[in-house]
């Protein structure tokens, strides 16, 4: 695992921990199967689909009597949520949900997740605690520019960076030029925002002639999409800030599950206060000793509005100790997803592979899009890249070759790479989209 540049901000006083994080292995333990046993008997009592599932699985709340007795019950996954759409999986009345947010439902229905005035508060919390983990401290400046709306990255980080004690620019996504004027008026410490769209930001300070390392900026807590290493380095080298990863999903949260510390940038801590995790063998449904790589499952174990048991996240990574909180486990980086992978003529390939063997090459920009086809009976990728604007045509079928070559090494399959005009991929100003599939439309 890697670990970026040496960290620009000191440890969380103890002063500003909550008592969570206070807490040791065993009375975490004894706190989350209390928690467990209590979210089980309140999705069973309330959730029709809950309820069918635990039944046909034979299995009852009152079965659970360890925490390892959790592996007995039933997934619950995406499709769970679509069926019960927009408000059947929820397990108190709607006068008690204070907020809804959804997925696009750009691949069908969308899921639709509900929160009590609990759950809100819970949210803001673990925000807030993952903040100061990140750097933030009571009275920085956090520039928002997740969206807001029914996706969860605006008002999730909007609210628990208040929590935190901080003051919150609420600028959202879209209209770069302008929030690139923000920061450079406004001065905030702390940036939340997709990996992707930091990029964007980079490319806008550079061309309004500025200084990206000049700002005021000194940490970036980046969620909401995969993103590597090499990117991480790209970022922290450009903008001279400490670059960390924030998790989360909206069927289990939203941001705010795990953090990564800023001090250490060894994988994300899970708040396992209210998030219990498993990892699972996503082809045999096996949990998965500590340590092994496979499927991120979460149980949530303080949600009231929509408990998730067993949610499959379709995250690709690992379980490891505690570093910095023993008491919590750590998960290694998300750069992959179940359904996210290509599988290309035998071989599985996933988007971020591609990405650090680009970032790799000095001549090409770090944006990239990857289209797959069909030519006669076999599927085709090709890696469209940019280039950087001084990079001369010789230098771009360089680099070209050098990018086939890579990827031909490292992954095992062969790819077309084509290196296309600066700035004329596509911008993310959210989750980025790093897949075309062609295939259905030959």
């Amino acid at each position: 695992m890697g670990g970026g540049g040496a960290a620009r901000v000191a440890p969380v006083p103890d002063g500003l921990l909550d008592p969570a994080e206070r807490m040791g292995a065993e009375e975490l333990a004894a706190l989350q199967l209390e928690r467990l046993q209590a979210t089980l008997r309140h999705a069973y009592a309330h959730v029709e689909t809950y309820r069918r599932k635990f039944d046909a699985a034979g299995v009852r709340p009152e079965d659970c009597r360890s925490l390892a007795d959790l592996a007995h019950f039933p997934f619950t996954t995406k499709a769970d949520l679509r069926e019960a759409y927009p408000f059947g999986m929820f397990a108190v009345p709607m006068e008690r949900v204070r907020r809804l947010h959804a997925s696009s439902g750009t691949t069908g229905r969308p899921t639709v997740v509900g929160y009590t005035e609990d759950d809100l508060s819970v949210w803001a919390e673990v925000v807030a605690r993952s903040i100061r983990a990140a750097g933030g401290r009571p009275g920085h400046k956090v520039h928002v520019a997740y969206g807001y709306g029914l996706f969860t990255g605006g008002l999730g980080a909007h609210y628990g960076a208040e929590r935190a004690g901080c003051t919150v620019i609420p600028a959202s996504g879209g209209m770069t030029a302008r929030q690139v004027q923000i920061i450079r008026d406004f001065g905030p410490e702390i940036i939340m925002v997709t990996p992707s769209y930091m990029l964007t930001l980079l490319e806008e300070f550079e061309r309004q002639g500025v200084d990206p390392r000049g700002t005021s900026l000194r940490v970036g807590i980046f969620g909401a999409e995969p993103w590597t290493e090499a990117m991480r380095a790209e970022i922290e080298e450009r903008f001279g800030i400490d670059a960390v990863d924030i998790y989360g999903l909206s069927e289990v949260m939203g941001p705010g599950v795990a953090q990564e510390y800023a001090e250490t940038k060894d994988g994300l801590h899970i708040w396992e206060d209210h998030f219990l995790p498993e990892v699972v063998d996503p082809f045999t449904d096996a949990v998965l000793a500590p340590g092994e790589s496979g499927e991120l499952v979460f149980t949530s174990l303080t949600k009231q509005a929509l408990p998730v048991i067993r949610y499959r996240t379709r995250d690709l990574t690992r379980l490891l100790p505690g570093t910095v909180r023993p008491a919590f486990r750590r998960m290694e980086k998300v750069t992959g997803r179940c359904d996210d992978m290509i599988v290309l003529r035998g071989v599985n390939v996933f988007p971020s592979q591609i990405e650090e063997i680009v970032l790799r090459v000095p001549t090409v920009a770090p944006h990239f899009r990857i289209e797959l086809s069909r030519r006669g009976r076999l599927d085709h990728m090709a890696v469209l890249v940019e280039a950087r604007p001084q990079a001369a045509a010789a230098e771009r079928a360089a680099a070209a070759g050098q990018i086939a070559r890579a990827v031909k090494d490292g992954v095992g399959v062969s790819v077309q790479v084509e290196v296309v005009d600066p700035e004329s991929l596509e911008r993310s100003v959210g989750k980025i989209q790093r897949v075309r599939d062609l295939r259905d439309r030959a």
